[in-house]
């Protein structure tokens, strides 16, 4: 999928294996004779409690810079949607800075602080000041416009299956209002559409 964003390597989508390691916020998953290891965020690591031996599986993105690659992990769409939206549409935001945002607030939590402008939240983050936390917020809320639809999710406005594949749809750098149109038009067409059936037809029409 390409939405801007320079999706021009094979990325790592998810990963499902033994975890051969853990050791936070490092988890290395055997596949298949292959050890990935993966960085998650510290909350995430708590709630997987990953086991020596035991399967497990992760969404993924590979980190690709320079000379840096690195590959993060999340419990689900959700928090890896988040964290592309942190490191590709927020100025100043890189990998670490999201990493430890998402390891002190959950997807609801964060979602939450931005709607209601609460800059403590998200500042409680190790490496986030107030300063980094208010323009987070201020991006979130003018320049992208997600925080109309997280508030219209939180009213009943809008569906969380519509809200999540728009927040999944700008991570992957569509512009918001293209993103809700195509939702929108996806959902007359299939109104019991889950999530990945929105984000699959709603691709099919911006690409």
């Amino acid at each position: 999928m390409s939405g801007g964003l320079g999706y021009d390597v094979a990325m790592i989508a998810f990963l499902r294996g033994i975890v051969a390691e853990a050791l936070p916020p490092q988890i290395v998953l055997d596949v298949h004779g292959v050890g990935y290891e993966v960085t998650v965020p510290l909350s995430t690591y708590d709630a997987l409690a990953p086991q020596i031996g035991k399967e497990l599986s992760l969404k993924t993105h590979m980190y690709i810079r320079d000379n840096i690659q690195m590959l993060y992990g999340f419990a689900t769409d959700a928090e890896r949607d988040i964290f592309l939206l942190l490191i590709e549409r927020v100025s100043g935001i890189g990998p670490t800075t999201a990493m430890s945002i998402l390891g002190s607030v959950n997807v609801e939590q964060f979602k939450a602080a931005v709607v209601q402008g609460d800059v403590r939240s998200i500042a409680r983050a190790k490496g986030v000041g107030k300063k980094t936390a208010e323009r987070i917020i201020l991006e979130l809320k003018d320049k992208i416009g997600l925080a109309a639809t997280w508030e219209q999710q939180e009213r009943g406005d809008t569906s969380r299956e519509a809200g999540d594949a728009e927040l999944a749809l700008v991570a992957l750098g569509f512009k918001q209002v293209e993103a809700r149109k195509a939702i929108a038009a996806c959902i007359k067409e299939n109104p019991l559409s889950h999530t990945d059936e929105l984000i699959r037809a709603a691709l099919r029409k911006l690409n």
